[in-house]
């Protein structure tokens, strides 16, 4: 059965994320109270899935309904002296089980007080119990056969077809007016042919009587006669199925194992694919120190390993230690115990497998028996083979992991040495050797070394995790000797890298600390300066600026210097960190004496990287004509540079596309984008693509395709998270929040929190995204509820009433929120002074977005005076500016706006063509609440236009809107115009939307008051 203890080993497995299913076994049991339904339900699924569990649920659901439940098992009696196998330890085994084994093993449990209460039940009983001198089938040897009985009869043989008709007639004497006889068979997928011919015979001849069969399955050990005979019962509507799936991530988390942290518990569950048996076995392996046969559920699971031969354990043993998946070929190779090839690493004596472990099978299968050792392992379920029979698997991807867990560590030394000596000799590439070699090797072997560097470098830009490991393991065997501190320097520095990109950031900081401690001689004066620049890149990652800054001054002055190539990296490294820091005027200076000496030099990967930091600097700070200049000039020389060159300063690409952004110019900030995240896919660089996801999010964003912005948004967070560094995950998550805003209906709740989430990640750090990260918040309050929040939540990010702290590149844009937020608040002479601080902030920048938004502002003011011509004329010039920077989305929020003013101003159809023009952009753009705001805002049509505020409507919509004005139900109007119900709904609810109504009787009223005859409604 699949019942199973905690991932501590103590009590029942909790009932998760099976009530839907719980319920659906209730009906069959009220359909047999009544004497019809299907007599017979399966329930089926993989391994561990939760079969039995639900079966014991429903045992005693149907108890407390009165219902008479008995349980048993199918299955080959277990040998005496062996533990009693349960859930997925049950084997589709080959031996010989009693026949009605699973049924006897369910009427044992009647007393003789149930029998004395009902006759059918103890002639039941006599029908198919063993003889009482036997022992219980699943308790010792199979009883000995008798003969002269009709008991005896059965037991001696195969299937009685006399024998079966006389039990199928005792079930059929049940009570009808008694209660329901469930009879719950477990594991039936190992039923004896006696017990598969009264279920065929009994799904053939349905009961009238109230008694329900339940039989839970597995679908690949059922055999070929069981199988035939459920389906068809199946398709002739004889039998019920349920099926039963993998459990969602949040029942595992919250149900399952609680109190596992976060991270771990989707891992674990990403292993176990949801099946809750293997979820607590993964839980308690990782939590208890691994599997110790005997308790807790790994126990359960690796019994079924139990009735195997030395060959079969060694082959299951082989594939766990290939991660289990491998050809015939390698797991023959990796089973025998001499290698095919010289071995990689030399035996150690303390590796030598111990002849008294237990886990150390009897011996290898004899290659020429290799094929029965895996024909009865397929057979039983343990190994899969794929599609066309070439590879083989272990049947879950958890059950690699347990097994070897359970290894002692000679033999799991012993196995990874045999697999990493069969992948050689196979010509197996260094990168799928590298895991056997690592576990294998306990001293300190030059060409394993060799062989582990080689494959951390190759597979560091796809798992820089894994590759850390490997240099980790090379580091730890490494010699503390004079003649190997060069390769412990150059090792460590590419651990660190590695581990950078792995996300853990804080531990790559500390290796490098360590490292540049120990660059003190003049020959190390090159990789010490490597280590400082990828240490200072931790530092700003983790927010550490002053760290950095010092770090990088002392390595700047030091004497004799750094040469000039690695100097203009350590200026650029440092103008970094002062431009995240809202510093940048204060190394303006030495980056412009930087580029002219890169440029001198001709070092062309250099000047980039000094252009595209200057050109975001100075855009940074409102220096547009500057930054355009240096923007070009970088755009020129990254487009000559191929990927490759590009992978050794990722930076540069990121720079480049926010700059472009900044200076409103999508297209090209689109196209490095693109161009840079393909390339920091390729080259493993994620603090580079994390950042080139959120650029090209926001471009999506603001050029009106606003789905595609969320999914990057959405992966660019979690590339972040992945990375750690509470600044970038807090913006990458302030930039998702804004995307949402616009994604999701008007008044969502959800951006808001997501914002207000990001805002807290940052914490109180000062740094350029962090600022930028509080002020975005203020984007996500709803302004009509909250506008003292949005006003405080700007005003504490820019430090004061002028947001004089946020970038002045985008300030125009906060002033406007600011403004509408002071109007909101009842203080109209506050948003007329910052409006007008809004203009003239905005007309240096030269930026069409943000003279949009400085004119927005201005509007808002006007329309709270009545100018409504003078507002119009604001927000028309707004939908202008930032249609010529391609900024839809603005554009559309601008016509929104301006419609209303310009009805007001008289002049209706000027402000249906914006309104139709703005929602039309909305629309397009996936901007639900862009739409949301245009549908509740739609000026009135202009006197003279037919239909009023239902002109806008499809013939058929208005045809509808006259019948519910009459006062038909939908139903009425659906037959009267030969439609489903469901579409009259869904024309109703579109013209709620387009009119703004919100119910029949708003709308009946805006029928008459429109005075639209219903021959001005006619289709055509």
């Amino acid at each position: 059965m699949d019942t199973f203890a905690d991932p501590g080993g103590v009590g029942p497995a909790p009932f998760v994320g099976r009530a839907r299913e719980l319920d659906r076994l209730d009906v069959p049991l009220r359909h047999r109270a009544e004497g019809r339904g299907p007599a017979v339900v399966e329930v089926v699924g993989e391994p561990g899935i939760g079969k039995s569990r639900l079966l014991a649920e429903f045992a005693a659901r149907a108890r407390r309904h009165g219902a008479t439940v008995l349980r048993g098992r199918a299955g080959p009696a277990v040998p005496a002296g062996s533990a009693v196998l349960v859930g997925s330890s049950v084997l589709a085994g080959r031996d010989p089980s009693p026949p009605f084994q699973a049924f006897a093993d369910a009427f044992a449990d009647l007393d003789h007080h149930d029998r004395a209460l009902s006759p059918a039940l103890s002639a039941l009983a006599e029908l198919v119990e063993p003889p009482p001198t036997a022992p219980r089938p699943d308790h010792g040897a199979d009883p000995p056969a008798e003969t002269g009985s009709t008991a005896g009869a059965v037991r001696s043989g195969g299937p009685d077809a006399g024998q079966v008709r006389r039990i199928a007639a005792a079930l059929a004497r049940v009570p009808a007016d008694g209660p329901v006889l469930v009879l719950a068979l477990d594991d039936f997928h190992a039923a004896d042919p006696a017990s598969v011919a009264l279920v065929d015979h009994l799904l053939r001849h349905p009961l009238r009587a109230p008694v329900l069969l339940v039989l839970a399955r597995r679908e690949r050990q059922t055999t070929p006669a069981l199988a035939s005979v459920l389906a068809r019962a199946a398709d002739s509507g004889d039998l019920a199925r349920l099926a039963l799936g993998p459990l969602a991530a949040d029942d595992c988390a919250e149900g399952l194992v609680p109190g596992l942290p976060a991270g771990l518990g989707r891992e674990i569950h990403a292993v176990s694919h949801g099946n809750p048996l293997y979820h607590r076995a993964l839980a308690h392996a990782r939590t208890h120190g691994g599997g110790v046969p005997g308790t807790g559920p790994v126990a359960v699971l690796l019994d079924e390993l139990a009735p195997l031969d030395g060959a079969q354990r060694a082959v299951v043993e082989a594939l766990a230690v290939l991660d289990g998946r491998a050809t015939a070929e390698l797991l023959a190779a990796a089973v025998t115990p001499h290698p095919i090839g010289p071995p990689p690493i030399p035996p150690h004596p303390t590796d030598l497998p111990q002849p008294s472990s237990p886990s150390h099978p009897s011996g290898p299968p004899d290659p020429m028996a290799l094929d029965d050792v895996l024909r009865e392992l397929t057979h039983r379920d343990l190994v899969r083979p794929d599609d066309d029979g070439r590879i083989l698997v272990l049947r879950h991807p958890a059950l690699p992991e347990l097994v070897r867990g359970t290894l002692d560590p000679w033999r799991r030394r012993e196995l990874h040495r045999r697999a990493a000596d069969a992948l050689a000799a196979a010509g197996a590439p260094v990168t799928e050797r590298a895991p056997h070699l690592v576990r294998a090797v306990t001293a300190w072997h030059p060409d394993v070394a060799a062989e582990l560097v080689g494959a951390a470098e190759r597979i560091g830009a796809a798992d820089p995790a894994r590759a850390a490991h490997w240099l980790g393991a090379v580091l730890a065997l490494l010699p503390d000797t004079p003649e190997h501190r060069a390769t412990w320097r150059d090792l460590t520095l590419r651990r660190a890298q590695a581990l950078g990109s792995a996300g853990r950031v804080a531990e790559s900081r500390d290796l490098l600390h360590h490292l540049v401690d120990t660059c003190r001689a003049p020959d190390t004066a090159e990789l010490r300066t490597s280590a400082v620049l990828l240490c200072a890149f931790m530092e700003r990652h983790l927010g550490r600026y002053p760290e950095a800054d010092a770090l990088l001054r002392r390595e700047l002055e030091r004497t004799p210097g750094p040469r000039p190539d690695l100097r203009t990296w350590l200026v650029v490294e440092w103008g970094c960190r002062a431009l995240f820091a809202a510093r940048y005027p204060e190394v303006r200076s030495v980056v412009d004496r930087t580029l002219e000496e890169a440029r001198r030099r001709r070092d062309e990967a250099g000047t980039a990287e000094v252009l595209t930091l200057a050109a975001l600097g100075e855009v940074y700070e409102g220096e547009t004509a500057a930054a355009r200049v240096h923007a070009a000039e970088a755009a020129a020389l990254t487009d000559t540079f191929t990927d490759g060159e590009l992978a050794a300063h990722p930076e540069s690409l990121v720079r480049l596309g926010w700059t472009e952004v900044f200076l409103e110019e999508y297209g090209r900030a689109e196209r490095h984008a693109t161009r840079g995240i393909g390339m920091a896919r390729r080259a493993g660089r994620p603090f580079a693509l994390s950042q080139l996801l959120l650029c090209s999010a926001y471009v999506h964003f603001l050029t009106g395709r606003v789905g595609a912005a969320l999914d990057l948004a959405e992966e660019s967070l979690a590339v972040a998270r992945a990375l750690g560094g509470a600044e970038l995950v807090g913006f990458s998550g302030a930039i998702r929040a804004v995307v949402l805003l616009h994604a999701r209906p008007l008044g969502d709740p959800e951006p808001s929190a997501a914002a207000a989430e990001a805002a807290a990640t940052v914490g109180t750090a000062e740094g350029w995204w962090a600022t930028q990260t509080r002020s975005l918040l203020g984007y996500a309050v709803p302004l009509h509820r909250d506008p003292h929040r949005v006003r405080e939540v700007l005003v504490r990010a820019g430090g004061d009433r002028n947001l004089s702290r946020l970038q002045p590149s985008l300030r125009p844009g906060y002033l406007e929120l600011l403004a509408g937020a002071a109007l909101a608040t009842g203080d109209p002479a506050e948003a007329e002074r910052v409006a007008r601080r809004a203009l003239a902030e905005a007309e240096p920048l030269g930026l069409p977005v943000q003279c949009a938004a400085a004119l927005r502002a201005w509007g808002q003011v006007l329309a709270r005076r009545g100018e409504s011509a003078s507002a119009a004329r604001a927000f028309s010039d707004a939908a202008r500016e930032s249609a010529r920077s391609g900024a839809v989305l603005r554009e559309a929020h601008s016509l929104l706006l301006a419609a209303p003013q310009t009805h007001a101003a008289g002049d209706g159809t000027r402000a249906a063509a914006q309104w139709r023009r703005g929602r039309r952009l909305a629309v397009e753009g996936g901007a639900r609440m862009l739409v949301d705001l245009a549908d509740r805002t739609r000026p009135a049509p202009p006197e003279g236009a037919a239909g009023g505020r239902l002109a806008g409507l499809t013939p058929r919509e208005r045809e509808i809107s006259v019948l519910v004005a009459e006062g038909l139900t939908n139903q009425a109007v659906a037959d009267r115009l030969c439609l489903s119900p469901r579409t009259v709904e869904s024309h109703v609810a579109r013209v709620y939307r387009k009119t703004g109504v919100e119910s029949r009787a708003a709308l009946a009223s805006l029928v008459v008051r429109d005075g639209v005859g219903e021959g001005q409604f006619s289709r055509g």
